[in-house]
């Protein structure tokens, strides 16, 4: 498991743009026929040095360029934003530095110059091995640039991992064990296995809606779960969080800054932070999510944030769960009372702790609290009845 400085600050940075949207995805992000480069560049480093102010002296860990596709970014953009963060923080000289890409030939060109910027790892949205999958989920790229954008991502970074999305519409249990057998050949340390949600707003909601798309029901999705956890778990690959599978020393650190509730920067439109400081204690932190009005915001006052909520010790409690449960490694006790203010059975329904227990979801120690195997397979239902 890759260890984080408790003091660690992870820094997010977001890139809108994409050439199409895929029916999927309820992100934020957008198309454009034209973008100023040298523009969105300034923007995002005034953005930085805005909340660098605001938390003097942190030690950034990782950072991670999500989307949007921030391979459709000017490499030049990418080493700024780079070299704006270690100027303004301390950046770790062993940082985690990752950026999304899409495994197209045109974006795959690029794969050098984001290295030469800085980025030692990538995570490819390869998201199916199946052309004809790959056709239903909008993705711009077919399965043998999927494998040519793996093969390049090997031979240029130090680290890279990938993304697939399975419980498709019409998906056997067969299929999926050859497509994640074959996908497994060809990792590297690190895969994320998500299934497939429908999201409202999305074009796949209203596909299902209509009755176009069916995807599998519960107990088939539950079935694929268990395929792939057995799957991953023969190749050496352990699920260190309930969708990402890992070798040694190959989880994420910028996840699990999130997973383990440490503080980190959102920058960029439509970014989310969450930031401890002396002066305001525990925010949630939210960026105007249009591009241009982002944009406009930090030219005008240095930061595009939109929202600033202090978080009270109940709702930090309640997220800390949501999150932490997620992982294998589950909650630090001590640490989510020094994060909190609560203790365990404040912060809970009371008798919960006992049900859940005797219920085989949930593991407590006294000093760790995390969710058993059959726990994070039910983890809503597990947190419904948590919280009172």
């Amino acid at each position: 498991m890759a260890e984080t400085r408790k003091d660690s600050l992870a820094v997010y940075v977001h890139w809108p743009f994409c050439l199409s949207k895929c029916p999927y995805c309820d992100f934020n992000s957008h198309v454009r026929d034209s973008i100023d480069d040298a523009r969105w560049r300034r923007a995002l480093c005034l953005e930085i040095d805005y909340w660098a102010e605001q938390t003097p002296g942190r030690h950034v860990g990782s950072i991670f360029f999500g989307g949007g596709t921030p391979s459709l970014m000017a490499p030049e953009t990418v080493a700024a934003v780079i070299e704006r963060i270690g100027m303004k923080w301390s950046l770790d000289a062993a940082a985690e530095i990752t950026l999304e890409a899409n495994p197209t030939s045109a974006e795959a060109a690029r794969f050098a110059a984001f290295r030469e910027a800085g980025v030692n790892r990538l995570s490819l949205g390869v998201q199916a091995l199946d052309d004809t999958a790959l056709k239903f989920l909008g993705r711009q790229h077919d399965a043998n640039e999927a494998r040519a954008a793996l093969d390049l991502a090997r031979r240029i970074f130090p680290r890279f991992s990938f993304d697939l999305i399975y419980a498709r519409p019409e998906q056997s249990a067969a299929a999926w064990r050859q497509e994640l057998s074959t996908a497994l050949d060809m990792a590297a340390g690190h895969v994320s296995l998500y299934q497939l949600t429908i999201e409202k707003g999305t074009p796949f909601y209203t596909r299902q809606r209509d009755g176009e798309i069916n995807p599998p029901g519960e107990a088939h999705a539950a079935d694929l779960f268990d395929i792939t956890n057995a799957l991953a778990a023969t190749a050496g690959y352990s699920a260190y969080e309930i969708s990402n599978y890992a070798k040694p020393a190959h989880a994420s650190r910028h996840n699990l800054a999130y997973w383990r509730y440490q503080d980190y920067a959102g920058i960029g439109p439509g970014a989310h932070g969450r930031l401890r400081t002396a002066e305001n204690g525990a925010r949630a932190l939210r960026q105007h999510a249009k591009p241009e009005t982002w944009l406009e915001a930090v030219e005008r006052v240095g930061h595009g944030s939109a929202e600033a909520r202090p978080l009270e010790p109940t709702e930090q409690a309640e997220e800390m769960l949501m999150m932490g449960l997620r992982l294998h490694e589950g909650i630090n006790l001590v640490f989510f009372t020094e994060r909190t203010g609560l203790t365990l059975e404040q912060a809970i329904r009371p008798g919960a702790l006992t049900r859940l227990g005797d219920g085989g979801l949930l593991s407590h120690d006294g000093q760790n609290l995390r969710a058993t195997d059959k726990g994070r397979n039910v983890l809503n239902s597990l947190l419904s009845e948590l919280f009172a």
